[in-house]
C-alpha cells in the first residue's frame, strides 16, 4: 500500500515499487520499467503527493538519495544535499552551524529534490532564493544535466520542473548557498511579531527564527506529527492566487481579503477565500474535512483519496462561483487509467 509513504496517508497498492539509494539504481528502474511497458510514478517524501484509492498500476519509484557535503568561505557556506535527504534535516543542520538563509522554511515536511519543483517557501523565504544549481537525471537519456539557478524557471511556487519540464527530470543533488555571521532579515509580519513576543528580535540567530517558525507552523498543525489528526495532510491544498490590480478592484472592490505586492500583480489569501466560499477551519465532509487550524490544509479524517478530491473539487467550485477566482492546487494528484500516467 502506498498510504503509509505519504503525510495524507491515502493511497492503494503499487504493482511494482522501487526505493533507489543511487542515480544507478534509478536508471535501473527506469530501464526495467521501460523494458516491461510500465508507467513510472516517482516521488520522495511523500508530503505533497496523493495516490488514488486504486493504486497505481505501475513502477512507483521512491528517490531515497541521501548525502551532505559542505564547503565554507569567510562569510558563505555551499550545502549540497542528496535529494531524498529529509528537507528538515537540511535546516537543522544549516541552524546549528549559524548558516542563514532557509530557517524560514523549517517543519516544512517532504525531501530536499522536492523543494525545487515548486520552489517550495515559507515566512518571506522561498528555496529559489539560496539554491545554486542542481543535478538532475533526464528521463528519456538517463543521463545527468546540471540546472543553474536562472535556468530552473522559479516562480511563485513554479520552476521548469513543475511547469514546461513535469515529469522529465528526477533531480537527485540540490546545492544551496547560505550567509555565515549574519543576522536573519525577517520579512513576514506574523514571525517578526512571534519574536518580538520572545524579546530576541534584536540578536537574532537562525536557530532563533527556526524555534518561532515551529512554534507558528505547530499552531496551525503544519508540523508532521502522529499525535495530530490535523497533521494528516499536504500542507497548504491551494497556492495563493495572483490577480491584477484591475481584478481586485472591479471584481473584489470593498472586501477586506488580505492582499499583498507579488511579481506580476497581487497575491491574495487562498485561506481567506476558502473560509469565506463557506468552508471554516473544521468543517467535515464525509472522510475529509478543513483542519481546525488553517484552511488551507485540507485533512483525511479517515476516509479515501475520493472523498478528499471530492471535498478539493467542491472548494474549487465555491469559490470560483462566489469571487471568479480558480484556485490552483499544490499537491500532485495521481490518478492511472489504462496506457497513461496522470498527474492533476
Amino acid at each position: 500500500m502506498l498510504a503509509p509513504y505519504t503525510t495524507m496517508g491515502l493511497g492503494g497498492p503499487a504493482r511494482w515499487f522501487a526505493r533507489c539509494t543511487s542515480v544507478e539504481e534509478v536508471r535501473a528502474s527506469l530501464l526495467f520499467a521501460q523494458g516491461e511497458g510500465f508507467p513510472v510514478q516517482v516521488f520522495s517524501g511523500g508530503s505533497n503527493i496523493i495516490f488514488a484509492d486504486e493504486g497505481f498500476d505501475g513502477l512507483v519509484l521512491n528517490v531515497a538519495l541521501r548525502s551532505f557535503r559542505e564547503k565554507e568561505s569567510s562569510d558563505k557556506a555551499d550545502l549540497i544535499v542528496g535529494a531524498g535527504e529529509p528537507w528538515d534535516r537540511v535546516v537543522v543542520r544549516a541552524a546549528e552551524k549559524g548558516w542563514g538563509g532557509i530557517e524560514c522554511l523549517s517543519g516544512i515536511p517532504g525531501s530536499t529534490g522536492g523543494t525545487p519543483v515548486q520552489n517550495v517557501g515559507a515566512y518571506g523565504q522561498d528555496v529559489g532564493e539560496t539554491l545554486t544549481s542542481l543535478r538532475a537525471l533526464d528521463r528519456r537519456t538517463l543521463t545527468e544535466r546540471e540546472f543553474s539557478r536562472n535556468e530552473c524557471g522559479f516562480g511563485y511556487r513554479e520552476s521548469r520542473f513543475k511547469g514546461p519540464d513535469a515529469g522529465l527530470f528526477i533531480i537527485t543533488e540540490v546545492r544551496f548557498r547560505l550567509t555565515r555571521n549574519m543576522q536573519p532579515e525577517i520579512r513576514y509580519p506574523e514571525l517578526a511579531r512571534e519574536l518580538d513576543a520572545r524579546g530576541v528580535a534584536e540578536r537574532l540567530t537562525p536557530a532563533d527564527v527556526r524555534s518561532a517558525v515551529l512554534a507558528l507552523r505547530r499552531k496551525k498543525s503544519m508540523v508532521v506529527d502522529a499525535a495530530d489528526a490535523n497533521s494528516r495532510s499536504v500542507g497548504s491544498f491551494f497556492t495563493n492566487p495572483v490577480v491584477t490590480k484591475t481584478f481586485l478592484e472591479e471584481k473584489l472592490k470593498g472586501l477586506p481579503i488580505p492582499a499583498y505586492p507579488a511579481p506580476g500583480g497581487i497575491k491574495l489569501s487562498a485561506a481567506w477565500l476558502v473560509e469565506h466560499a463557506g468552508f471554516p477551519k473544521g468543517f467535515r465532509a464525509g472522510g475529509a474535512g478543513i483542519s481546525e487550524h488553517h484552511a488551507l490544509a485540507i485533512v483525511n479524517r479517515g476516509g479515501k483519496t475520493s472523498d478528499v478530491m471530492g471535498l478539493a473539487g467542491e472548494i474549487e467550485e465555491a469559490v470560483e462561483r462566489k469571487f471568479g477566482i480558480r484556485l490552483a492546487r499544490e499537491p500532485v494528484v495521481v490518478r492511472y487509467k489504462p496506457g497513461k500516467e496522470q498527474t492533476a
